[in-house]
Protein backbone atom coordinates (compact mmCIF):
# COMPACT_ATOMS: atom_id res chain seq x y z
CA UNK A 1 0.00 0.00 0.00
CA UNK A 2 2.87 2.35 0.72
CA UNK A 3 4.32 1.83 -2.76
CA UNK A 4 0.97 2.49 -4.47
CA UNK A 5 0.34 5.67 -2.46
CA UNK A 6 3.69 7.22 -3.45
CA UNK A 7 3.21 6.39 -7.12
CA UNK A 8 -0.24 7.96 -7.23
CA UNK A 9 0.99 11.09 -5.43
CA UNK A 10 4.07 11.83 -7.57
CA UNK A 11 3.77 10.33 -11.03
CA UNK A 12 0.71 12.27 -12.29
CA UNK A 13 2.30 15.57 -11.15
CA UNK A 14 5.57 14.86 -12.97
CA UNK A 15 3.70 13.71 -16.07
CA UNK A 16 1.65 16.91 -16.04
CA UNK A 17 4.82 19.00 -15.85
CA UNK A 18 6.32 17.18 -18.84
CA UNK A 19 3.13 17.66 -20.86
CA UNK A 20 3.02 21.38 -20.04
CA UNK A 21 6.64 21.89 -21.10
CA UNK A 22 6.06 19.92 -24.32
CA UNK A 23 3.07 22.14 -25.16
CA UNK A 24 5.12 25.27 -24.53
CA UNK A 25 7.94 24.01 -26.73
CA UNK A 26 5.45 23.27 -29.51
CA UNK A 27 3.85 26.71 -29.12
CA UNK A 28 7.17 28.57 -29.20
CA UNK A 29 8.33 26.54 -32.21
CA UNK A 30 5.15 27.44 -34.09
CA UNK A 31 5.60 31.11 -33.23
CA UNK A 32 9.21 30.98 -34.36
CA UNK A 33 8.17 29.57 -37.73
CA UNK A 34 5.75 32.51 -38.15
CA UNK A 35 8.37 35.12 -37.20
CA UNK A 36 10.92 33.61 -39.60
CA UNK A 37 8.37 33.60 -42.42
CA UNK A 38 7.42 37.22 -41.70
CA UNK A 39 11.09 38.21 -41.70
CA UNK A 40 11.59 36.63 -45.12
CA UNK A 41 8.48 38.32 -46.53
CA UNK A 42 9.55 41.72 -45.16
CA UNK A 43 13.07 41.25 -46.54
CA UNK A 44 11.67 40.58 -50.01
CA UNK A 45 9.33 43.60 -49.83
CA UNK A 46 12.10 45.77 -48.40
CA UNK A 47 14.31 45.32 -51.45
CA UNK A 48 11.59 46.63 -53.74
CA UNK A 49 10.62 49.49 -51.40
CA UNK A 50 14.26 50.46 -50.88
CA UNK A 51 14.92 50.61 -54.62
CA UNK A 52 11.86 52.84 -55.07
CA UNK A 53 12.84 55.35 -52.39
CA UNK A 54 16.55 55.50 -53.30
CA UNK A 55 15.65 56.26 -56.91
CA UNK A 56 13.03 58.84 -55.91
CA UNK A 57 14.91 60.68 -53.17
CA UNK A 58 17.55 62.60 -55.20
CA UNK A 59 14.92 63.72 -57.71
CA UNK A 60 12.51 64.88 -55.00
CA UNK A 61 15.22 66.65 -52.98
CA UNK A 62 16.51 68.56 -56.00
CA UNK A 63 12.99 69.64 -56.96
CA UNK A 64 12.37 70.80 -53.40
CA UNK A 65 15.58 72.82 -53.37
CA UNK A 66 14.69 74.41 -56.68
CA UNK A 67 11.18 75.28 -55.50
CA UNK A 68 12.45 76.82 -52.25
CA UNK A 69 14.99 78.93 -54.15
CA UNK A 70 12.40 80.11 -56.67
CA UNK A 71 9.98 81.07 -53.90
CA UNK A 72 12.74 82.87 -52.00
CA UNK A 73 13.65 84.96 -55.04
CA UNK A 74 10.23 85.40 -56.58
CA UNK A 75 9.23 88.96 -57.36
CA UNK A 76 5.53 88.06 -57.32
CA UNK A 77 4.78 86.69 -53.86
CA UNK A 78 1.11 87.50 -54.29
CA UNK A 79 0.84 84.91 -57.05
CA UNK A 80 2.46 82.14 -55.00
CA UNK A 81 -0.55 81.22 -52.90
CA UNK A 82 1.14 78.11 -51.52
CA UNK A 83 4.04 80.17 -50.17
CA UNK A 84 2.05 82.82 -48.30
CA UNK A 85 2.96 82.93 -44.61
CA UNK A 86 0.08 83.69 -42.26
CA UNK A 87 -0.27 83.86 -38.47
CA UNK A 88 -0.46 80.23 -37.36
CA UNK A 89 -3.94 79.59 -35.99
CA UNK A 90 -4.86 76.23 -37.54
CA UNK A 91 -2.37 73.42 -38.11
CA UNK A 92 -2.45 70.15 -40.05
CA UNK A 93 0.03 67.35 -39.46
CA UNK A 94 0.31 64.63 -42.12
CA UNK A 95 1.30 61.58 -40.03
CA UNK A 96 2.50 58.52 -41.95
CA UNK A 97 2.53 55.10 -40.28
CA UNK A 98 1.86 51.54 -41.42
CA UNK A 99 -1.38 49.61 -41.70
CA UNK A 100 -0.14 46.70 -39.61
CA UNK A 101 1.82 46.20 -36.42
CA UNK A 102 4.56 43.69 -35.53
CA UNK A 103 7.23 46.19 -36.57
CA UNK A 104 8.69 47.11 -33.21
CA UNK A 105 8.28 50.69 -32.03
CA UNK A 106 8.00 52.07 -35.58
CA UNK A 107 4.37 53.26 -35.38
CA UNK A 108 4.66 54.36 -31.77
CA UNK A 109 7.65 56.56 -32.60
CA UNK A 110 5.76 58.37 -35.37
CA UNK A 111 2.82 59.05 -33.05
CA UNK A 112 5.19 60.10 -30.26
CA UNK A 113 7.02 62.56 -32.53
CA UNK A 114 3.75 64.08 -33.75
CA UNK A 115 2.49 64.56 -30.19
CA UNK A 116 5.83 66.02 -29.13
CA UNK A 117 5.74 68.46 -32.04
CA UNK A 118 2.25 69.57 -31.08
CA UNK A 119 3.28 69.99 -27.45
CA UNK A 120 6.41 72.01 -28.27
CA UNK A 121 5.21 74.17 -31.16
CA UNK A 122 1.40 74.20 -31.25
CA UNK A 123 0.23 73.79 -27.67
CA UNK A 124 -2.05 76.85 -27.75
CA UNK A 125 -3.62 75.80 -31.06
CA UNK A 126 -4.14 72.27 -29.74
CA UNK A 127 -5.85 73.63 -26.63
CA UNK A 128 -8.35 75.33 -28.95
CA UNK A 129 -8.87 72.13 -30.96
CA UNK A 130 -7.22 73.63 -34.03
CA UNK A 131 -4.53 70.99 -34.62
CA UNK A 132 -5.78 68.37 -37.07
CA UNK A 133 -4.21 65.14 -38.30
CA UNK A 134 -4.25 63.75 -41.82
CA UNK A 135 -3.31 60.11 -41.15
CA UNK A 136 -1.78 57.90 -43.82
CA UNK A 137 -1.79 54.36 -42.50
CA UNK A 138 -4.29 52.53 -40.32
CA UNK A 139 -2.18 52.80 -37.16
CA UNK A 140 -2.03 56.58 -37.42
CA UNK A 141 -5.79 56.75 -37.94
CA UNK A 142 -6.50 54.51 -34.93
CA UNK A 143 -4.05 56.23 -32.59
CA UNK A 144 -4.97 59.82 -33.31
CA UNK A 145 -8.69 59.03 -33.28
CA UNK A 146 -8.25 57.44 -29.87
CA UNK A 147 -6.26 60.46 -28.66
CA UNK A 148 -9.10 62.79 -29.61
CA UNK A 149 -7.45 64.78 -32.41
CA UNK A 150 -9.61 66.07 -35.28
CA UNK A 151 -8.83 63.55 -38.04
CA UNK A 152 -9.17 63.77 -41.82
CA UNK A 153 -10.38 60.22 -42.46
CA UNK A 154 -10.25 60.11 -46.27
CA UNK A 155 -6.72 58.87 -46.99
CA UNK A 156 -5.68 56.59 -44.13
CA UNK A 157 -6.04 53.33 -46.14
CA UNK A 158 -3.64 54.42 -48.86
CA UNK A 159 -1.19 51.53 -48.33
CA UNK A 160 -3.82 49.00 -49.41
CA UNK A 161 -3.26 50.35 -52.94
CA UNK A 162 -0.12 52.44 -52.88
CA UNK A 163 0.24 54.55 -56.02
CA UNK A 164 1.23 58.08 -57.00
CA UNK A 165 -2.38 58.88 -57.91
CA UNK A 166 -3.61 58.07 -54.39
CA UNK A 167 -0.80 60.06 -52.80
CA UNK A 168 -1.51 62.96 -55.14
CA UNK A 169 -5.12 63.04 -53.97
CA UNK A 170 -3.99 63.52 -50.36
CA UNK A 171 -1.41 66.14 -51.36
CA UNK A 172 -3.95 68.04 -53.46
CA UNK A 173 -6.36 68.06 -50.53
CA UNK A 174 -3.71 69.60 -48.27
CA UNK A 175 -2.83 72.24 -50.89
CA UNK A 176 -6.44 73.17 -51.55
CA UNK A 177 -7.24 73.50 -47.86
CA UNK A 178 -4.16 75.66 -47.32
CA UNK A 179 -5.19 78.00 -50.15
CA UNK A 180 -8.72 78.22 -48.70
CA UNK A 181 -7.27 79.17 -45.32
CA UNK A 182 -8.51 76.06 -43.54
CA UNK A 183 -4.94 75.53 -42.34
CA UNK A 184 -2.15 78.06 -41.86
CA UNK A 185 0.65 75.54 -41.38
CA UNK A 186 1.09 71.99 -42.69
CA UNK A 187 3.89 69.60 -41.72
CA UNK A 188 4.72 65.97 -42.52
CA UNK A 189 5.68 63.52 -39.75
CA UNK A 190 7.23 60.30 -41.01
CA UNK A 191 10.17 57.92 -40.82
CA UNK A 192 13.05 58.54 -43.19
CA UNK A 193 14.62 55.28 -44.35
CA UNK A 194 18.35 54.88 -43.68
CA UNK A 195 18.88 51.12 -43.79
CA UNK A 196 17.11 47.96 -42.70
CA UNK A 197 18.02 48.52 -39.05
CA UNK A 198 17.85 52.33 -38.89
CA UNK A 199 15.05 54.81 -39.43
CA UNK A 200 15.13 58.53 -38.66
CA UNK A 201 11.83 59.96 -37.45
CA UNK A 202 11.47 63.53 -38.68
CA UNK A 203 8.95 66.36 -38.95
CA UNK A 204 9.47 68.49 -42.03
CA UNK A 205 7.60 71.62 -43.20
CA UNK A 206 5.25 71.27 -46.15
CA UNK A 207 3.17 74.43 -46.47
CA UNK A 208 3.77 77.29 -46.73
CA UNK A 209 6.72 76.41 -48.96
CA UNK A 210 9.83 77.03 -46.86
CA UNK A 211 12.31 79.58 -48.12
CA UNK A 212 16.08 79.18 -48.12
CA UNK A 213 18.21 81.40 -45.96
CA UNK A 214 19.61 84.64 -47.34
CA UNK A 215 23.13 83.22 -47.25
CA UNK A 216 22.23 80.47 -49.69
CA UNK A 217 19.81 82.42 -51.87
CA UNK A 218 22.29 84.36 -53.95
CA UNK A 219 24.37 81.30 -54.80
CA UNK A 220 21.43 79.17 -55.87
CA UNK A 221 18.99 81.55 -57.51
CA UNK A 222 20.34 81.68 -61.06
CA UNK A 223 17.35 80.34 -63.03
CA UNK A 224 16.20 81.12 -66.55
CA UNK A 225 12.41 80.85 -66.95
CA UNK A 226 10.75 79.80 -70.19
CA UNK A 227 7.83 80.58 -70.36
CA UNK A 228 7.41 83.27 -67.71
CA UNK A 229 8.20 82.69 -64.05
CA UNK A 230 4.53 83.02 -63.00
CA UNK A 231 3.26 80.48 -65.52
CA UNK A 232 6.03 77.98 -64.86
CA UNK A 233 5.89 78.19 -61.08
CA UNK A 234 2.09 77.94 -61.04
CA UNK A 235 2.30 74.81 -63.17
CA UNK A 236 5.24 73.14 -61.41
CA UNK A 237 4.54 74.02 -57.79
CA UNK A 238 1.69 71.53 -57.15
CA UNK A 239 3.59 68.77 -58.97
CA UNK A 240 6.72 69.30 -56.89
CA UNK A 241 4.66 69.33 -53.68
CA UNK A 242 2.94 66.10 -54.75
CA UNK A 243 6.36 64.56 -55.30
CA UNK A 244 7.45 65.63 -51.82
CA UNK A 245 4.55 63.77 -50.20
CA UNK A 246 5.12 60.72 -52.42
CA UNK A 247 8.77 60.62 -51.38
CA UNK A 248 7.75 60.73 -47.71
CA UNK A 249 5.27 57.88 -48.22
CA UNK A 250 7.92 55.77 -49.99
CA UNK A 251 10.37 56.48 -47.16
CA UNK A 252 7.78 55.39 -44.61
CA UNK A 253 6.92 52.27 -46.63
CA UNK A 254 10.56 51.16 -46.76
CA UNK A 255 11.03 52.02 -43.07
CA UNK A 256 8.05 49.84 -42.15
CA UNK A 257 9.49 46.76 -43.85
CA UNK A 258 12.94 47.40 -42.41
CA UNK A 259 11.52 47.78 -38.91
CA UNK A 260 9.38 44.64 -39.29
CA UNK A 261 12.29 42.59 -40.61
CA UNK A 262 14.46 43.68 -37.69
CA UNK A 263 11.69 43.02 -35.16
CA UNK A 264 10.96 39.54 -36.55
CA UNK A 265 14.67 38.70 -36.58
CA UNK A 266 14.92 39.68 -32.92
CA UNK A 267 11.75 37.72 -32.13
CA UNK A 268 13.23 34.61 -33.79
CA UNK A 269 16.41 34.98 -31.73
CA UNK A 270 14.36 35.35 -28.54
CA UNK A 271 12.39 32.23 -29.49
CA UNK A 272 15.65 30.31 -29.88
CA UNK A 273 16.76 31.34 -26.40
CA UNK A 274 13.38 30.43 -24.95
CA UNK A 275 13.43 27.04 -26.68
CA UNK A 276 16.87 26.28 -25.26
CA UNK A 277 15.64 27.04 -21.76
CA UNK A 278 12.45 24.99 -22.24
CA UNK A 279 14.34 21.99 -23.60
CA UNK A 280 16.69 22.08 -20.62
CA UNK A 281 13.68 22.23 -18.29
CA UNK A 282 12.03 19.36 -20.19
CA UNK A 283 15.13 17.17 -20.01
CA UNK A 284 15.54 17.87 -16.30
CA UNK A 285 11.89 17.07 -15.60
CA UNK A 286 12.09 13.91 -17.71
CA UNK A 287 15.27 12.82 -15.91
CA UNK A 288 13.62 13.49 -12.55
CA UNK A 289 10.58 11.44 -13.58
CA UNK A 290 12.75 8.50 -14.66
CA UNK A 291 14.78 8.71 -11.46
CA UNK A 292 11.56 8.75 -9.39
CA UNK A 293 10.18 5.73 -11.22
CA UNK A 294 13.42 3.79 -10.76
CA UNK A 295 13.49 4.67 -7.08
CA UNK A 296 9.90 3.50 -6.66
CA UNK A 297 10.60 0.27 -8.49
CA UNK A 298 13.68 -0.43 -6.35
CA UNK A 299 11.76 0.48 -3.19
CA UNK A 300 8.84 -1.74 -4.22
CA UNK A 301 11.14 -4.66 -4.98
CA UNK A 302 12.87 -4.23 -1.62
CA UNK A 303 9.50 -4.10 0.12
CA UNK A 304 8.38 -7.31 -1.59
CA UNK A 305 11.59 -9.09 -0.61
CA UNK A 306 11.15 -7.95 2.97
CA UNK A 307 7.59 -9.31 2.98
Amino acid sequence: MYFCARKNDNFPTMSGQLKEVRLRIKSVSSTQQITKAMKMVSAAKLRKAQDAVTQMRPYAQKLQEMLSNIVSNSSSDSELKLAIERPIEKVLLIAITSDRGLCGAYNANVVKLARQRVKEAYASQHAKGQVSILPIGKKAYENFTRLGFPVVDRFWDMFSNLSFENVRAAANYAQEEFIKGTYDKIEIVYSQFKNAATQEFICEPYLPIPKVSNANTAAKSDFIFEPSEEVLVTELMPKILNTQVFKAVLDAHASEHGARMTAMDKASENANELLRGLKISYNRARQAAITTELTEIVSGAAALQGA
